[in-house]
């Protein structure tokens, strides 16, 4: 028996095909010629930001015709200032200090707003590090001696975030000193504090040193004040730690923060393109030297609401049937 389409059908059918590919649901064969050569601010030479920058540089410089180049930073902070001034194209931040520029609140005294999302790369958790067994939540810490990170970090107002949600005040309901990771576990190992705040990927590596000594514990959140928390700062996540982290006992629920790569709007969209391909599309290849890469997921790429995404990230990720919000 011979089949009858209608004309509705047929026309359905053929005007499916551009539709399909316009939305995004048939990805390009390849990513864009004549990139061209950008810059990228990671961080500290010793640090995690540059060391995974580099990782995904060589990956996109390989594999596209964008040719990444990394650069030294003093961080997060700096890294956007960076993109301000035009001095890089590419940038690692967080997502609350992206928050904060976008908004021109806390870090900033001024905003700036001529930046977009690339991708969300992996969480930082916002870690309270102790040594006492009685330090089991966080309203413990009340009357403690906790380092809060240096004054005015990321870390601090993490940090101010998290002691608020629980209903106290850094400065009046415990005796906050101010102290980077190194320094705030070389002070926990000898007894000068009573718990820090280290917001950083895991395993941290001064926490694991630390662990190496002896036994630590990482304070857990409860469900109802992480949800406080988010509504209030958007820029979180719920994560938990795995008990094999640190050698813990149990896995332990806190908040993280994101490393995000960022871009100034005036990148082509052709080079962002390039660069989410080169990264997304190799992301068995980076797994097996960088555990960051790990976390790489197109969802959790796309997981950053609070600055919108470049013209680059938003063709790569609707080609994989991904919708963000773009400038």
């Amino acid at each position: 028996m011979k089949k009858i389409f209608s004309l509705a059908a047929i026309l359905a059918l053929v005007l499916s095909v551009p539709a399909l590919a316009a939305s995004g649901g048939m990805p390009m064969s390849g990513p864009y010629p004549d990139g061209s050569r950008l810059t990228l601010a990671t961080g500290g030479e010793q640090g995690e930001y540059y060391a995974f920058g580099a990782a995904l540089a060589e990956m996109a410089s390989r594999k596209t015709s964008t040719q990444v180049h990394i650069v030294a930073s003093s961080g997060a902070m700096k890294n956007i200032e960076a993109l301000a001034r035009n001095n890089a194209k590419l940038a690692f931040t967080q997502s609350d200090v992206g928050f904060y520029a976008s908004r021109g609140t806390r870090l900033f005294g001024q905003k700036y707003d001529g930046f977009s999302t690339v991708a969300v790369l992996y969480p930082e958790p916002v870690q309270i590090v102790t040594l006492n067994p009685e330090i089991e939540r966080v309203e413990n810490l009340k009357g403690k001696t906790v380092s809060v990170g240096p004054e005015g970090s990321g870390t601090y107002f993490n940090a101010v975030d998290v002691l608020e949600a629980y209903g106290m005040d850094i400065n009046t309901d415990i005796n906050p000193v101010y102290e980077s990771f190194g320094n705030s576990v070389d002070a926990l190992k000898a007894g000068k504090i009573d718990a820090a705040f280290i917001v950083a990927g895991t395993p941290t590596p001064a926490v694991s040193e630390l662990a190496k000594a002896g036994k630590i514990f990482i304070v857990s959140f409860d469900d109802k004040h992480i949800m406080d928390l988010i509504a209030k700062h958007p820029y979180y996540t719920k994560i938990e730690l795995p008990k094999s982290t640190y050698g813990t006992d149990e896995g332990d629920v806190t908040v993280a923060v994101n490393a995000v790569v960022v871009a100034r709007d005036d990148v082509k969209m052709e080079d962002v393109y390039n660069f989410m391909f080169g990264v997304f599309e190799n992301v068995d290849a980076l797994s097996k030297d960088n555990a960051r890469a790990r976390y790489l997921t197109l969802k959790s790429a796309a997981s950053y609401p609070a600055v919108p995404y470049h013209a680059g990230a938003v063709k790569y990720l609707g080609e994989k049937g991904i919708l963000v919000s773009g400038k």
